[in-house]
């Protein structure tokens, strides 16, 4: 048989000792977790492994016997080993020892109470034990009563590391009887600093949740429920990333301890996605204050919202001529030039009315950076879907008009062919006209094939114009998605410590010679970028519907609306 000896690389310096560990006999294999160091007492090791198993419920025994030659170069040694396998009884004895100037160690076994002693063939791996302990490839370790013991998964080697955590609180500077060297031996990882943020975290995560509170009820009060206010909230985007910041918030502040890694991860993504938003948004609005940069945005906005109107007046003017040398109705072409033209003179007024509190409006958005850069860019979407209102309602009026003449040529269509759409089984069915319905039906396609052109180019142009602005805004959403969703915290260990997120192991040979163990060194596979991404990424709010081109190109046909928002309730994964 195969004897598959795990030795953790941390040790190869210790002192002379015993090895303990975890003997798993499935799969003939020794997990080799410390070294206890000379002098000591074995009744004192017996009772030190006894309450560790109690602890941990890992059956933690005496495997064998390690010699650091360099240390040790007396010949009495090796026979003090080797009789301690009679005192701790373990089958088979496991001795280690270090080879001279050489890097690697020999490893061999003894039998001394089989009766019929075979030779093994010997694999000695060696392990990062920091690496393994915090990789979380083992099982959770709050399942411990419903695990099963599976004998061909590698997970129990990391499993016995991440339940032996009491077995590494002992270090060699301990005023106890034993003396360990494992990966913590020069004592327990620890910074000042992240122990102090965790003493305040507690009374500041405690008034930071009696505050949300308060905001969630005022959020979920009746109050918002009434149709000004409930309108608003749903549709504007900056509405809807206050809520989402705000159960950011309540993720983070919440004392329930998270019960696995993933829900670890997405607490630590939430709160560095928080913190850099929350920076980025301070910078932005120390930019804004400096050099009265307000002032000039507010200076140079009026303008550019006259020559925005001055150039739609210009294209309604051509739109009310012979536009491309196409032939229009001319009726229908002046009585939509004037309505549109009226509602440019309304928006030109509503916009010069404004222009005194311009200013101090924009004065009183920009500390609204401070909230977030996320917070800063759903306002100004919502401040370009306010100042392009105009643009939607000239879209809204076209794409009304088009799509009522379109179902109504279609409905006359079918008038032709003797059919009908049957309202209640939602299907096309036989239907026999009089003469005078279809006379008059003949008439009502012939006027709405015939005003049909007319209505098209207007709803073309003013699509395009509305198509124009939606992407403006898309763009936009598209960078608070990116900050909101990005595990920026995950993206942060896969580059410094990319062994916090491990995808498996790989075995690299270092030695294999005739009549030796075969050597091997176990190294921790990390997860790609791309699946960091994909296995950390946050859920985001967006308030643009992801719809494909082919459904986009239908509803541009139909003249079905698209709108800016999403419905509430529509939460894109």
């Amino acid at each position: 048989m195969v004897l598959k000896v795990f030795f953790p690389s941390c040790c190869s310096s210790a002192d002379s000792g015993i090895l303990i560990g975890r003997w798993i006999s499935e799969q003939n294999s020794a997990v080799i977790l410390a070294v206890v160091h000379f002098p000591f007492i074995p009744v004192q090791v017996k009772q030190y492994l006894g309450e560790v198993q109690r602890v941990t419920q890992v059956s933690v025994s005496v495997l064998g016997s390690w010699s650091n030659s360099k240390q040790e170069k007396e010949e009495s040694l090796s026979e003090f080993l080797e009789d301690l396998g009679t005192i701790f009884c373990h089958e088979p004895w496991i001795q280690i020892s270090k080879e001279g100037d050489s890097k690697f160690w020999s490893c061999s076994t003894l039998q001394k109470h089989s009766k019929n002693p075979q030779e093994e063939e010997i694999i000695l791996v060696y392990y990062d034990q920091r690496k393994v302990m915090l990789s979380h490839l083992h099982p959770p370790l709050d399942t411990a009563g419903q695990r099963a013991e599976d004998a061909s998964k590698l997970s129990a080697i990391f499993d016995t590391v991440a339940r032996s955590q009491v077995l590494f609180m002992t270090d060699r500077y301990d005023e106890g009887p034993i003396k360990l060297t494992h990966w913590q031996s020069d004592g327990v990882e620890a910074s000042i600093i992240v122990e102090l943020m965790k003493q305040a975290s507690v009374p500041a995560c405690m008034l930071l949740t009696f505050l949300l509170s308060l905001v969630s009820g005022i959020c979920r009060s009746r109050v918002l429920k009434f149709w000004p206010l409930s309108f608003l909230w749903s549709k504007l985007s900056t509405c809807e990333q206050l809520g989402h910041r705000l159960q950011h918030l309540q993720v983070i502040s919440s004392n329930k301890k998270a019960q696995n890694q993933n829900q670890l991860m997405r607490k630590a993504n939430i709160f560095v996605s928080l913190l850099i938003d929350v920076a980025l948004g301070i910078l932005l609005m120390s930019w804004l204050y400096r050099k009265n940069r307000i002032g000039h945005l507010a200076d140079t906005l009026i303008p550019v919202a006259d020559h925005v109107a001055e150039e739609l007046q210009d294209l309604l003017q051509w739109l009310m001529g012979a536009p491309a040398g196409l032939k229009m109705n001319r009726a229908l072409d002046q009585v939509l030039g004037r309505f549109f033209l009226y509602h440019i003179h309304l928006w030109i007024s509503y916009i010069h009315l404004l222009s005194p509190f311009i200013e101090m409006i924009l004065w009183y958005v920009g500390l609204s950076a401070c909230l977030g850069l996320t917070v800063a860019l759903c306002i100004l979407s919502d401040i370009i879907a306010l100042l392009t209102f105009h643009i939607y309602c000239f879209y809204v009026y076209g794409a009304r008009l088009y799509c009522l003449k379109i179902y109504g040529l279609s409905s006359l269509w079918r008038l032709f062919r003797g059919k009908k759409w049957n309202v209640l089984r939602q299907r096309v069915d036989s239907c026999s006209y009089d003469l005078d319905q279809l006379f008059i039906g003949t008439l009502l396609f012939t006027i709405l094939l015939f005003l049909l052109p007319t209505t098209a180019l207007y709803y073309l142009v003013f699509t395009l114009l509305r198509l124009l602005v939606v992407i403006v805004q898309g763009l936009i959403h598209l960078l608070v998605d990116l900050i909101d969703s990005l595990p920026l915290y995950s993206l942060f260990l896969r580059l410094c410590r990319s062994y916090r997120l491990a995808a498996g192991v790989k075995f690299r040979v270092l030695e294999q010679q005739d009549g030796k163990p075969l050597r091997l060194l176990m190294q921790i596979n990390p997860l790609s970028y791309g699946g960091v991404i994909q296995t950390y990424r946050l859920p985001t709010y967006s308030c643009y519907p992801r719809d494909s081109w082919a459904s986009l190109c239908k509803k541009l046909f139909l003249g079905e609306l698209i709108y800016p928002w999403k419905h509430k309730g529509e939460k894109q994964n």
